[in-house]
């Protein structure tokens, strides 16, 4: 068996030139990797002189070599070895052959730049993305839309026990914060129309502000807004971790419909809730629009509560419950739709519950004005 010599380096210098003379056997494997300080040593001896590598007393050699010479020649250099050079001649021919491969390829990969695109490809690259976006959404709906006739008779995978759970999440979990939010919202109102109208002595009115805007619009979109970020998030973070765990592969591998088992159920509780909610936000936001409304206006309780009644029509509540029903698929199907397509990392997940939680505030904004636009046309 052949005994392994250490390695070793001497340094020896002869006018403005150095010579750095190896060896022993360069085994990565047996004596491992010169360090650095070593290589820091031989620059700050040789400082201007080049330096000449002399490989003659080698007796074996691997990458522990290649390793020596290329920590030697990326070394930035001081001030004063800005114009030393480095001689390898006297290294193998295979050694020199490596050494300027791994050279040649780090110099190409830190020269590599992203190649600069234009105006027209970036246009056309988010173009196609919104619409392969636009297509996996809709396949989305198609298909819920042709399970849910199967959903609702029984003949399908989705588990009652699923969808009562996803529903206290979704419902009694979020009591709390939508309470408070809708509550802040309606003395808000309030507060800036009885600031307002009390102006030209039309208090009484404020009534007619807060029950209109909290049941018609505020109370919908506060209570859709906070699910978004709640439920919303939750679904999308959910699913992405069970894309990453691949457990959503093992669903595939067994048979079972991924849109039965877990889209379906978040959809069924959120639309079941949110109208619900939407109820119980009504009346904190009228609440708080009341108590408002009591404390800086020179109003009786019972004539603001007789205004209230007679500006709040029904078709308001319907308008609101239409909105909130709406609004509770959005963020099911934004949820579901972005935590299928999530990648496998850590990093994933909360990429998509932001995601998830950006789009359905932005589609739930989006979704109001065109409710907006469509009620003014019908006059309603």
């Amino acid at each position: 068996m052949h005994r392994w010599v250490l390695p070793e380096w001497r340094l020896h210098r002869h006018g403005h030139e150095a010579e750095l003379k190896l060896t022993g056997d360069w085994i990565a494997f047996e004596t491992g990797v010169r360090s650095t300080a070593e290589v820091r040593r031989i620059i700050d001896e040789t400082g201007d002189m080049t330096l000449r590598v002399d490989a003659s007393g080698i007796s074996r050699w691997d990458s522990a070599l290649i390793a020596f010479i290329r920590m030697i020649r990326d070394t930035a250099p001081s001030e004063r070895r800005q114009h030393a050079t480095l001689d390898t001649s006297g290294l193998p021919e295979t050694a020199s052959r490596l050494l300027t491969l791994a050279t040649t390829d780090r110099n190409e990969a830190a020269g590599t730049k992203a190649p600069s695109r234009s105006m027209t490809i970036r246009v056309g690259e988010a173009f196609f993305k919104a619409w392969y976006e636009t297509i996996e959404a809709t396949a989305l709906i198609g298909e819920i839309a042709l399970r849910l006739g199967a959903a609702v008779s029984g003949r399908t995978s989705t588990r009652i026990v699923d969808v009562l759970q996803l529903m206290r999440e979704a419902g009694a979990g979020a009591l709390g914060i939508v309470a408070v939010v809708n509550g802040l919202v309606g003395a808000i109102i309030a507060f800036v129309g009885a600031v307002q109208l009390r102006r030209f002595g039309a208090g009484i009115y404020n009534a007619d502000l807060v029950g209109i805007a909290t049941v018609r619009e505020m109370a919908a979109i506060m209570t859709a807004v906070v699910m978004a970020g709640r439920t919303g998030g939750a679904y999308a973070a959910h699913l992405a971790t069970m894309q990453g765990n691949e457990e959503i592969d093992a669903f595939k591998a067994f048979g079972i419909s991924v849109y039965e088992f877990l889209v379906l159920p978040r959809i069924a509780a959120l639309v079941t809730m949110m109208p619900l909610l939407y109820i119980y936000a009504c009346g904190l936001g009228l609440l708080g629009g009341f108590v408002v409304s009591m404390a800086t206006l020179d109003l009786t309780s019972v004539s603001y509560l007789e205004e209230l009644r007679n500006a709040v029509a029904f078709r308001q509540f319907a308008i609101g419950l239409t909105k909130s029903v709406t609004f509770g698929a959005l963020i099911a199907l934004v949820g579901c739709h972005i935590g299928l397509r999530a990648g496998r990392s850590a990093a994933d997940v909360g990429y998509a519950a932001t995601s998830a939680v950006v789009t359905g505030i932005v589609g739930i904004i989006a979704l109001d004005a065109v409710f907006a636009v469509c009620t003014n046309a019908l006059g309603i």
